[in-house]
């Protein structure tokens, strides 16, 4: 089954960069459409790209089917994903990503985003790109599959900047599943901006404004 079309923003000004942005387990592509304005980056020249998962059936639903870029097996974080989903959905993110290079835009411009399901995606997928990326933004998101992972990881992007954005009341991806990304990330060289906001799983007003500085810091030039 084809992916839908994504809902794509487009820059006001001269398009410069690109932010490829994922959704969570039961979104879709215009979950994350209203914080565009509230960042503050119009003078960017960035298109926001928001991808829809596909309807699939997910076994901690009862099976009921919803948009999902994996199936989620279980709560404990080696049951939390499936290495096949994760890949396809990564194959996905590459399709994307050649687009915006397709369309003239350079790879160190490129931002892979995600919150939650989207952010796990957003991690697989910018941490072993043979393209040399602008970031990774993971939202309130975890880690599995880091044994695979590691045997995969681009010598491309091992300077890549990361922002890693997580609530100290998150009920849904625990802080301490955050935690361990951030110290595994921490354990393989990367240098991840660890944040915590008093919030559940959401994004509040003070990460959108954190994330509008991240994105004018790594982009300006």
């Amino acid at each position: 089954m084809p992916y839908e079309t994504p809902v794509i923003i487009e820059p006001t000004i001269a398009h410069k960069a690109s932010v490829i942005w994922l959704h969570g387990l039961g979104a879709d592509g215009h979950d994350f459409e209203a914080i565009t304005p509230m960042l503050g980056v119009d003078a960017l020249g960035i298109r926001f790209i928001f991808p829809h998962a596909r309807v699939q059936p997910v076994t901690i639903n009862g099976g009921m089917a919803c948009r999902s870029w994996y199936d989620i097996k279980g709560l404990d974080i080696d049951s939390r994903a499936d290495s096949e989903g994760i890949a396809e959905s990564v194959s996905y993110v590459r399709q994307l990503t050649q687009n915006e290079l397709d369309a003239g835009i350079p790879s160190e411009k490129i931002i892979i985003a995600g919150f939650s399901q989207g952010g796990v995606v957003a991690y697989h997928s910018a941490l072993t790109s043979e393209h040399k990326l602008a970031g990774i933004m993971a939202l309130s998101t975890y880690l599995p599959d880091t044994d695979r992972l590691s045997q995969n990881l681009s010598a491309n992007n091992k300077q890549i900047p990361i922002f890693q954005g997580h609530g100290t009341q998150d009920p849904v991806v625990q802080l301490a599943l955050g935690e361990m990304a951030n110290k595994q990330l921490n354990s393989w060289g990367y240098q991840p901006q660890w944040h915590t906001y008093p919030m559940p799983h959401a994004v509040i007003n003070e990460e959108i404004a954190d994330i509008g500085d991240w994105l004018r810091n790594i982009l300006k030039n």
